[in-house]
């Protein structure tokens, strides 16, 4: 069965904004049915509380209620039954198409200098995390873990096990807030999970609010319920968000000074895209891959796991995976690994869109293919980068033959 969260933020967060589209645009005298829907945002907050404490878009949501509260001099006893008010007016500024300078990232930051520096960061399949530094790693993070923080925008995921007891696990719940910029952009929060891939954000929108330069951030449909694109210009991002089977995948592309815009650089290191997963949430599937080929069978992470929904021996998952990665670099490796532990042949197309991903939003078209290791050597044990495993091996070969020699 499907793993579902249950953290319900989401459905708070659509209850309320679908109740007060436009309140804002009303008089005075609508302040009352305001404040009974906030009311009853506050309450379905409390009632999903205890779920919901990690999630970023909960707290998001109760540090914007009282906001609200105090903006709108809201009582917080009162009526809590969701009101309907009127629709957003022909003509509102979610139409608007002019955008001040600021809130286009290359036109206000670099218009007497080069192009900045962009860089990807990619997450797909069981998880498989390509970093900010083109570092390839398959990991187990289980649980919510911070993806991206800085001074611009959060994202988290959620990582669930792929099936009862194994140790194999896949995206079930992305968040990514946007935080609140100068006169281009509100606060936006966008929340997915399993089965529901929204094409707006949690407010119903699909920009950045109310402000001058609101479409500067942007939500594309590009496939219903399979593929959104987010472009935040006023900081020179793009992400896409697809659902391949069940479980998620993130791509984003953003400039370096976006990326290492943080006021806490000593707490870099929590966040996957930057730094990595920690060491001892790394697998070397390489080396179980190899083991998987020997002997010619289908085998999981885990100890004593039951056999996949359909088992594939090593020489059927290459074959699969072939037929949409004909290179046989790491996303052709990583969609072998997949199949082999989930049974689950949509992980070969979460590492076919990964990879298609790659190609539009890397831009170093040199380097989209990754031929590295797939786990940290310990501290000490680094080989040189960009040395090829192979390579590598050889050279310590001669420097034996060498010692032995002298």
């Amino acid at each position: 069965p499907a793993v579902t969260s249950p953290c319900k933020i989401l459905k708070c967060n659509s209850e309320f904004w679908a109740a007060t589209s436009g309140s804002h645009h009303l008089g005075t005298e609508e302040a009352p049915e305001f404040c009974t829907a906030l009311r009853a945002y506050a309450h379905c907050t409390r009632r999903t509380a205890r779920t919901c404490r990690g999630d970023l878009a909960y707290h998001s949501a109760v540090h914007g209620i009282d906001d609200l509260m105090v903006q709108h001099n809201c009582s917080k006893d009162g009526p809590t039954s969701q009101p309907r008010l009127r629709t957003l007016p022909p003509g509102d500024s979610q139409e608007r198409s002019d955008s001040p300078e600021i809130c286009h990232y290359e036109k206000s930051f670099h218009k007497h200098s080069a192009a900045p520096n962009y860089t990807h960061c990619g997450l797909f399949g069981d998880p498989h995390l390509r970093t900010f530094t083109d570092t390839f790693q398959t990991c187990k993070v289980q649980g919510a873990w911070p993806l991206i923080d800085n001074n611009y925008l959060n994202v988290q995921v959620t990582n669930t096990p792929v099936l009862p007891g194994s140790t194999a696990t896949a995206t079930s719940k992305l968040t990514i807030i946007f935080k609140s910029f100068q006169e281009c952009v509100d606060q936006k929060v966008y929340q997915a999970e399993m089965d529901e891939l929204p094409a707006a954000f949690a407010d119903g929108s699909k920009n950045g609010g109310d402000k001058h330069g609101a479409n500067s951030l942007k939500i594309t449909e590009k496939v219903s319920g399979q593929h959104i694109e987010i472009q935040a210009k006023y900081i020179g991002t793009t992400i896409v968000v697809r659902q391949v089977g069940r479980y998620l995948t993130f791509a984003v592309r953003m400039p370096e000074e976006v990326v290492n815009a943080v006021e806490d650089r000593d707490s870099q290191g929590l966040y996957l895209c930057l730094r990595g997963c920690p060491l001892n949430q790394q697998i070397d599937f390489q080396t179980i891959r190899s083991a998987q080929a020997t002997e010619g069978r289908a085998r999981r992470k885990g100890p004593s796991l039951p056999a996949p929904p359909e088992a594939f021996t090593y020489e059927t998952a290459t074959a699969k995976c072939r037929e949409k990665l004909p290179v046989e670099d790491l996303y052709f490796q990583s969609c072998v690994f997949d199949l082999l532990t989930t049974g689950d042949v949509n992980f070969m197309l979460a590492a076919y869109y990964a990879f298609e991903d790659v190609k539009m939003l890397h831009s170093n078209k040199d380097k989209l293919h990754l031929y590295e290791r797939t786990r940290d050597l310990a501290p000490g044990n680094t080989a040189p980068s960009g040395t090829r495993p192979a390579l590598w091996v050889a050279l310590l070969c001669l420097s034996q033959c060498w010692l032995c020699l002298s």
